[in-house]
């Protein structure tokens, strides 16, 4: 036992061998004179600087410990040396001066930011104390979201008023606004909101794009918001089931407090926490070693790394990311803007093959301008693009001022076209009218953005002098025989662009795996698929029997209990969802043994997940394009065999 408590010159400290918040190479500590450990930590006294530097900088009065005790502190300088280089880490020393004689108490790898973590590990790669394979290892893919996105300055008061699920990291503070609409012109205005919606939806686009972050109180980690806030960059809390949200009064209560539209409100993604007021926030400052992490992440990894992107914007910030293609561009995406829609729902509503075809005629550019738009940003990378799949009661009318518009623009009866779209609304629509299923009921669908596909990939590959080889993918099918009608109108209609355009054009026709019977009929299926994309979010959902968006209510609760080891809309279900896709992985190949097989549901950003997708042999990770560094860091880490890093 040495004691710190013996005279001025005596003293106990805390230090770190290098900045455990920047990562900078510099010790880093406090320590009292005349004083025992557990003094510097209960804040009854001040502690004073380590190094003379820190002192100066701090604009103390007090003396350092260079200063006040210089030759325990170059003993410190030396024995913090050794202890890094021996450890090959970063180390938390603990110490006490007995008397003038520096005695050491413990040491251990110390804890440290995600910035820190990456700026340590590859300075001690470049120092040759650890391989780069190692400084790899050592970054938690997961960690890296705080970098990518604002965050709440940790020093900042909190008044929080709910918790909901972290469903899209970073934080944001804006004014509240109940609708899209209010959204769109407070955004027109140059005024920050937070859009507080009891649940979104696809018509909810828009007012997702113009706000700063999206609350909900009903949804999980995988609802309309969470998936459509990570792929915008934006924060989002999900599922606050604590909160009333009063669209009538244009209120919400929560904690006691009630907060009205216009009103601040700042949002943690990252934690799920709801704040009042507005809270202090720091930049995402993204360091030259963050690149040279992912430089050195990208020659280890086996897995492609590709990103879900539906707008030009999506597809420039996976380019940014690092983004090896698209996996998974949602069509029905592109349709939600107010121009679009109303040629949406005229097709929806047509009772017959020609009117839908006209309205049909009026989408064809507007894809095309899209597709154009998405190849020319992807330079000849793949792109993957999901015909329409939206259960249709997403499009429909729903005001009588909706309905009186569409009929308008059809020439048709006001009155009919509510009956009519009262006959399209469906009691389950995750199980009802869409994927697959729509493009066998109407033909014509498919066959108009197959058009659109084929002839922005002749016009794009005619401009660039590149090849365009897109890889157009068929939802939600059960069985080949849907495929094999679908994939023949594609055919059908590449061999005419080809004639009309004068091009060859190269593509492959696959399907999306998110259905139990499609995975186990799988082997059938890779007879006429030239590839598979596992859609791990309705996989999920069909595999469990549970709905993403109302799952939130108990699944807290089985995780809780040990029931599940983690929700599996966020952490891929190995034992049920994961055998589905080992099986048809497996079938799948015995009969196309070269058939390209990745995952596009949220999964692709899981470090776990991504593990999974590795030792299972898939080609390809497809996650929203602010996951992409996730992924690829992840990827890497399963290479070397190390799921997560545990160094940071």
């Amino acid at each position: 036992m040495v004691f710190g408590n013996m005279g001025d010159t005596s003293a106990t400290g805390v230090a770190f061998t290098r900045n455990p918040s920047t990562g900078e190479k510099k010790l880093y500590g406090e320590f009292l004179i005349n004083a025992q450990g557990e003094d510097v930590v209960a804040g009854i006294r001040t502690p004073q600087e380590i190094t003379e530097a820190a002192r100066k900088e701090a604009g103390s009065d007090k003396p350092s410990m260079e200063a006040a005790l210089p030759n325990a502190f170059a003993e410190l300088e030396r024995i913090h040396a050794k202890l890094e280089r021996h450890y090959r880490d970063m180390q938390d020393l603990e110490f006490t001066v007995e008397q003038g004689k520096l005695w050491m108490l413990q040491t251990r790898n110390g804890k440290r930011t995600a910035l820190a973590a990456l700026r340590i590990a590859v300075e001690l790669a470049q120092e040759k104390l650890i391989t780069k394979e190692e400084a790899v290892g050592r970054v938690d893919p997961a960690a890296l979201d705080q970098l990518l996105h604002p965050t709440i300055d940790p020093n900042a008061e909190r008044k929080i008023i709910a918790t909901g699920l972290p469903a899209s990291p970073g934080a944001a503070c804006g004014e509240i606004v109940f609708s899209s609409e209010d959204a769109e012109t407070l955004k027109s205005q140059d005024r920050k909101v937070i859009l507080v919606r009891i649940e979104t939806s696809p018509e909810d686009i828009h007012g997702m794009h113009a706000a700063e972050g999206i609350l909900t109180t009903r949804g999980g980690m995988t609802s309309h918001a969470a998936v459509v806030a990570r792929g915008m960059g934006k924060p989002c809390v999900s599922g606050a089931g604590s909160l009333r949200v009063d669209y009538r009064t244009q209120t919400m209560t929560a904690g006691g407090v009630t907060l009205k539209k216009g009103d601040t409100l700042t949002i943690d993604g990252s934690t799920g926490q709801v704040l009042a007021g507005r809270v202090a926030m720091l930049e995402p400052a993204l360091a030259g070693e963050f690149a040279t992490v992912m430089e050195w992440a990208d020659t280890v990894r086996k897995l492609k790394v590709r990103a879900n992107a539906d707008t030009p914007a999506d597809a420039r910030a996976a380019i940014k990311f690092g983004a090896e293609g698209i996996g998974l561009c949602r069509t029905e995406h592109m349709f939600f803007d107010e121009d679009r829609i109303r040629a949406v729902r005229e097709m929806i509503l047509a009772d017959d093959e020609k009117s839908r075809r006209a309205a049909l005629a009026k989408l064809l550019p507007m894809q095309r301008s899209d597709f154009v738009e998405l190849f020319s940003i992807m330079g000849g990378l793949p792109v993957t693009i999901r015909l329409l799949d939206p259960p249709l009661h997403e499009f429909l009318p729903h005001t009588e001022e909706e309905i009186a518009e569409v009929a308008a623009a059809m020439g048709a009866d006001p009155q009919k076209l509510a009956n009519r779209a009262r006959e399209l609304h469906e009691f389950n629509p995750m199980l009802g009218f869409r994927g697959c299923r729509l493009a066998i009921a109407y033909p014509e669908i498919a066959e108009m953005q197959a058009r659109a596909i084929f002839e922005a990939a002749a016009q794009v590959a005619r401009d660039t002098g590149k090849p365009v080889a897109p890889e157009i993918m068929v939802p939600l099918i059960a069985s080949k025989i849907e495929l094999d009608i679908i994939k023949e109108r594609i055919d059908a209609m590449a061999e005419k662009v080809a004639a009309e355009t004068k091009s060859k054009l190269t593509y492959q026709v696959g399907t999306m795996i998110e259905l139990p019977r499609a995975a186990l009929k799988a082997g059938e299926i890779a007879a006429t698929a030239e590839f598979f994309s596992f859609g791990t979010n309705d996989l999920t959902q069909t595999a469990f029997g549970i709905s993403r968006d109302d799952a939130a209510s108990f699944l807290g609760i089985y995780t809780a209990k040990g029931i599940l080891p983690a929700d599996p809309f966020v952490s891929i279900d190995r034992e049920g969802v994961g055998e589905l896709i080992r099986i048809a992985t497996e079938r799948g190949r015995k009969v196309r043994p070269k058939i390209k097989l990745g995952i596009c549901g949220e999964h692709g950003g899981d470090p776990a997940s991504v593990a999974f997708c590795h030792e299972v042999g898939l080609d390809y990770v497809s996650c929203s394009p602010f996951r992409v560094p996730i992924a690829r860091l992840a990827a890497a880490q399963a290479a070397l065999g190390k799921v997560l890093g545990s160094e940071s």
